[in-house]
């Protein structure tokens, strides 16, 4: 990435698209975000600054998190090297805008995006760029045209950049997004890609872009279709249960909050995904035959939506 032109161009946007989200977060909800602007400490290892925004309490969403971050470190950490061995201990400039809704109603799915950028810059040598993000849904109850709505605009947003990135990137997010302790998939996927630069700066910071437009238009009209569904005690009880395996997977595998906490980012920022309240049951089943058990059976297992 060269430091002079490319990380301005990448921060500009990604600020702009942070305030046009939340922007449609307060709209469809009514409320306020809170926008908290923050820079690290002069003192610390990680220099950089951001801007948190969340809303929490919302009458659509429960908690709405959408944050911005452009961080330089002196040395990378484990997490982003691990494919690439030869850049372990090169500093670094990292930005990007992550995401995720929580509804209040269990009819309306969670939602996660991510675009970012990382800048290896090696002791005399050229900077080395990659990009990464994507995009999933978490539903609590499924509904088979709100997957192919999300997949399908997903889709839409690839195909310029080439027919095989979203096989590609929608199978590298069914592995991603996958709870392993529990041999089970977070949500429905979406697309998902990382340390990806195949397309040089311009064409990979194109795709980037694609991807973060499509945003509102592949979440927006699902959360139309289902804010004004009604729901009672059963609803949120399951809703709170699979928050919890939420819960789990960001913790236990997301690289992103590694890479957040291993680097000295910002806690409160990083775990900005977490969901207000969850739950956790000892071997707790879905009745056969529930709308319940159809997650389970239906939805969660990896199959092809488009």
């Amino acid at each position: 990435m060269g430091v002079s032109t490319g990380p301005q161009e990448v921060g500009a946007w990604l600020r702009d698209l942070q305030q046009r989200i939340v922007g449609a977060v307060e709209s469809a909800d009514g409320g306020r975000a809170v926008r908290d602007p923050w820079r690290k400490a002069a003192d610390e290892p990680l220099q950089g600054e951001g801007l948190t925004c969340i809303l929490e309490g919302g009458e659509l969403f429960e908690r709405a998190g959408c944050g911005f971050s452009q961080v330089r470190g002196p040395k990378l950490p484990p997490s982003a090297t691990q494919h690439r061995p030869e850049l372990s201990g090169a500093p670094f400039e990292a930005m990007g805008v992550s995401l995720v809704f929580h509804p209040r109603n269990p009819y309306v799915p969670t939602v996660h995006m991510n675009v970012r950028v990382l800048a290896a810059l090696p002791a005399g040598g050229e900077p080395v760029c990659w990009f990464g993000g994507g995009m999933d849904l978490t539903p609590y109850y499924g509904f088979e045209e709100d997957a192919v709505h999300f997949h399908a605009t997903c889709r839409d947003a690839l195909a310029p950049f080439g027919e095989d990135k979203y096989p590609r990137f929608k199978t590298w997010c069914d592995e991603y997004f996958f709870l392993k302790h529990r041999n089970e998939q977070r949500g429905i996927g979406g697309i998902f890609f990382d340390d990806f630069s195949e397309l040089g700066f311009e064409g990979s910071f194109g795709m980037l872009r694609a991807v973060g437009e499509a945003f509102l238009p592949a979440y927006l009209p699902i959360v139309e279709r289902r804010r004004h569904m009604a729901w009672g005690e059963r609803e949120r009880a399951f809703q709170l249960y699979r928050r919890g395996r939420y819960v789990e997977f960001n913790l236990v595998w997301d690289r992103g909050t590694h890479f957040g906490l291993q680097s000295g980012g910002r806690t409160e920022s990083i775990l900005l995904s977490m969901p207000p309240q969850a739950s956790w049951a000892y071997r707790q089943q879905a009745e056969p035959g529930t709308p319940e058990a159809r997650l389970y059976t239906d939805f969660l297992p990896r199959r092809d939506w488009v």
